[in-house]
């Protein structure tokens, strides 16, 4: 379970599409490989899919990550699809 996320230094849009399926390992993995950024560092990360009905973030905690997964059931979330 995500502790105190006011605590992160920086919060971080993945703008796009997010494969949903993906655990932490993946998410971490696309925060290297796609943003340049060390998952190790004190961000939070989010991450939406294709239909935008639901969200996943990611955290380090200092002693391992943290990972919140929601599903909306009746809206969908204005997700940014392009940077910049």
């Amino acid at each position: 379970m995500i502790g105190d996320v006011s605590k992160a230094d920086t919060i971080y849009i993945a703008c796009g599409y997010t494969d949903m399926r993906k655990s932490i390992a993946g998410l971490s993995a696309r925060v290297v490989q796609h943003f340049k950024l060390d998952p190790f560092s004190n961000s939070l990360f989010l991450f939406s899919g294709r239909r935008c009905d639901r969200l996943k973030a990611r955290y380090w905690e200092g002693d391992g990550f943290g990972m919140v997964s929601k599903g909306l059931e009746n809206s969908r979330l204005q997700w940014p699809r392009q940077v910049g």
